[in-house]
């Protein structure tokens, strides 16, 4: 079968939440099948990326982006009933490009709302839609944790990309999302839509644990720096939960670890205690060298990377609700989760003043994704939806 496949970000090298699996589909995907890119790029590292996917002859069509142009482009449309979305990944030339390869394929997968967008003309190609989680959700969870005037633009946009994912979900033969909890919103937001989860997995081979390796009272982040949630969630942590923890572990140290640190992640770095990276080649050398590994998300859906990567190397993991609800495991046997400032942060302190309990919980997580997280298990349900359509 001939696939074509959008995709917000070239899908290589994956190195980052959405291009972890992106990568993963597309690399499934190829076994049997013929599969052309469209992506955009958002610099020189995804145009790289891209050459290394023709290196390994997957075709792609790489459009550039620049987030800055292209959020101002996208201003004109607060005038109208459009999300702001379809102008920062709006472009006319990559309509094109879809316009001209629809004619010469079987199916169209396309993932994020964004991206369907150019399939929407094509009604009578078979299409997929990946949301992986509803934006317009994710919206709705900034509007409650943000101030006029941002808070305004922001419950404007959940309500026009909410209008807009029901247009596309009803326009495509299929629907998925990475979480039974995911669809469940989707099903209560738009009714009676075709939808299936395909869940996300982890790399169980290169995320190894190496408990030897780990450094007292050694407290680790990892995510993009840029991504609100991630930047809100790291805020808190050093505001509210490291000064708690250090009463209880005066040598604690926070590393931050993710590329694009806005300048208020890298004013994080100047405080006792707390190291902000930038972008690392390889997040498991990190990972390898902490005690515990943070998520304190307050604004999350779905499943984190982030959080199953923590677990696939056998580290203690504490999380929100927020972070952790996307995985289906036990809080309490294969990860902590707490909510509030004080908890949390006794739950990282008990971690690091008690191996034995630490090693305990990282050694049941590893077991936990070792069970359910596996990519070549979790991606079946990937080649029936593709035998379907």
């Amino acid at each position: 079968m001939r696939i074509l496949f959008l995709s917000q970000r070239v899908p290589y090298p994956p190195n980052r939440g959405d291009k972890i699996t992106t990568w993963r589909l597309i690399e499934r995907m190829r076994r049997e099948h013929d599969v052309h890119c469209v992506a955009f790029s958002h610099g020189e590292a995804d145009r790289a990326g891209a050459r290394q996917l023709e290196e390994m002859g997957i075709p792609i069509s790489v459009f550039d982006l620049s987030p800055k142009w292209s959020r101002i482009r996208s201003l004109p449309l607060l005038l109208t009933s459009k999300p702001l979305t379809l102008g920062v990944f709006g472009s006319r030339a990559l309509q094109r490009e879809v316009d001209r390869l629809v004619p010469d394929v079987d199916l169209a997968y396309a993932y994020s709302s964004s991206m369907g967008a150019f399939l929407l003309p094509h009604g009578n190609l078979r299409r997929v839609m990946h949301f992986a989680e509803l934006d317009s959700d994710k919206w709705h969870q900034y509007v409650e944790r943000t101030a006029p005037p941002m808070r305004w633009v922001y419950a404007r946009e959940w309500k026009t990309l909410l209008s807009f994912e029901r247009e596309l979900a009803h326009a495509f033969e299929q629907n998925v999302f990475c979480t039974p909890l995911e669809e469940k919103v989707f099903r209560r937001e738009i009714p009676g839509a075709p939808s299936t989860v395909i869940r996300n997995g982890v790399d169980l081979e290169a995320f190894a644990p190496e408990p030897d390796a780990a450094e007292p009272g050694h407290v680790v982040f990892t995510g993009v720096m840029d991504y609100f949630p991630n930047v809100d969630g790291c805020r808190w942590f050093a505001d509210e939960l490291l000064p708690l923890v250090r009463e209880r572990v005066p040598d604690v140290r926070f590393s931050i670890v993710g590329s694009h640190p806005t300048p208020e992640v890298v004013a994080l770095g100047e405080r006792e205690g707390v190291g902000v990276t930038g972008f690392v080649d390889d997040t498991r050398d990190w990972l390898r060298r902490a005690s515990v590994a943070v998520a304190p998300l307050r604004i999350a859906r779905g499943i984190q990377n982030k959080v199953l990567e923590a677990l696939a190397m056998g580290l203690p993991t504490v999380g929100t609700t927020c972070a952790t609800q996307g995985t289906d495991g036990t809080p309490g046997e294969h990860f902590l989760v707490e909510n509030e400032a004080v908890p949390f942060a006794n739950a990282v302190a008990d971690l690091l003043l008690d191996r034995e309990r630490s090693l305990a919980l990282g050694r049941a997580g590893r077991r936990f994704v070792e069970d359910n997280y596996d990519w070549e298990v979790c991606l079946a349900g990937l080649d029936e939806l593709l035998d379907g359509a």
